[in-house]
């Protein structure tokens, strides 16, 4: 778009290619766009959860439990940090995590007195989990939650945006080149917690201060800064944070064209053997992805291979986490998230960008109708 264009221009030719005026300018629209008091911008989505899971105290010997269904990053970032990670399996038919499975964990994990300090439900294809549910079994069982929502910019929940965090401790969101919004890589984080929200901001620059007030000297020299932890060099430039707060103002255009992308979806596939994502009154994804299930395993390779042929790009979103080698080597077994597993055997994600025009998007459909019909 020539507004994205331009903005990184104006920036180019201004004074701050970084720790500029423009990032906060960046989070101040975007806590406000999602009804959130704080936003913080960082240089990764990857950056942003280990910056908020520090920030939680999560640390050497903590349990941090998540979905396998989502990308590696989700588990890797409490790696970081010493801590040990579980996976609770997914609903059948929001592909989210299920809360009653978390409920069966969580007791008994307290029987073994193993309970997570942090429960990170991820919003898949940008579709919320049941975040009240999950909210009330906080409260019960005392862990923190953290939204990994790299999928869910402009999506809602209970008629909120995401980000908002009414059910949460913190929200993360993704800016990579595929999502949503993109600045080129970044994330962003968002809290109503003040004490989570000065971490991350002192943290993602070294841990470093240079506000007076903060400082432990006494009348500090004017060229002062203090280091008060061991941070990380996880900013954003002024560069990503003008291309984000571009796009940012053109959002709601981008979900309204996505859901009508879905909604032609879901009406085409109807009567055909497959399943799309649940839908609720109450919460509106943001469509980053389109993921479709099919009956059997065998029909998504050929299905996949097929598309391809008519150079329809389509992608698989995810390869359970736990089944990685990595983390079979932590001990994971097969079989260990039973609906994890046969969720990645069936599904395919379609192609969804609002970009898509109506004629792409009719070429896709008689095809997937057409290999059926063969």
């Amino acid at each position: 778009m020539n507004e994205d264009i331009e903005s990184v221009i104006d920036v180019l030719k201004n004074d701050f290619l970084t720790q500029g005026p423009m990032i906060e300018n960046f989070e101040t629209a975007y806590a406000k766009r999602h009804g959130a008091k704080h936003a913080c911008a960082v240089s990764s989505a990857t950056a942003a959860l280990h910056l908020t899971y520090q920030a939680l105290g999560l640390g050497e010997g903590d349990i941090l439990w998540t979905c396998s269904n989502t990308f590696v990053a989700t588990a890797n970032a409490a790696l970081y940090l010493g801590a040990n990670v579980d996976f609770v399996d997914q609903n059948e038919r929001t592909f989210c995590m299920s809360s009653d499975a978390l409920e069966e964990k969580l007791i008994k994990a307290k029987q073994n007195n193993k309970l997570p300090k942090i429960v990170v439900p991820v919003h898949l294809g940008g579709l919320s989990p049941n975040m009240k549910n999950i909210r009330k079994l906080a409260n019960e069982y005392g862990f923190k939650i953290v939204e990994d929502a790299s999928h869910a910019v402009g999506a809602t929940y209970d008629y909120q945006p995401v980000g908002s965090c009414p059910y949460s401790d913190a929200c993360v969101f993704s800016f990579h080149p595929v999502k949503i919004i993109t600045t080129g890589e970044g994330g962003m984080i968002t809290t109503n917690d003040k004490g989570v929200y000065d971490h991350v901001m002192m943290a993602r620059t070294h841990g470093i201060t240079k506000d007076s007030q903060k400082m432990v000297s006494d009348n500090p020299d004017p060229w002062a800064l203090e280091q008060h932890f061991l941070g990380f060099n996880y900013r954003m430039t002024d560069i990503q944070a003008a291309l984000g707060l571009s796009q940012l103002q053109r959002l709601d255009e981008n979900i309204a064209r996505r859901r009508e992308i879905a909604l032609k979806y879901r009406e085409e596939f109807f009567d055909m053997p497959i399943h799309c994502q649940m839908e609720f009154f109450d919460r509106k994804s943001s469509y980053h992805l389109f993921p479709i299930l099919f009956h059997e395993s065998e029909t998504r390779r050929k299905m996949f291979d097929y598309l391809r042929e008519l150079n329809i790009g389509t992608q698989v979103h995810y390869i359970p986490v736990h089944t990685q080698p990595y983390y079979q080597s932590l001990g994971f077994p097969m079989k260990y998230c039973p609906n994890a597993e046969d969720y990645y055997s069936r599904c395919l994600s379609l192609p969804m960008y609002h970009s898509l025009t109506d004629e792409q998007q009719d070429h896709i459909i008689v095809a997937i109708k057409d290999f059926f019909n063969e």
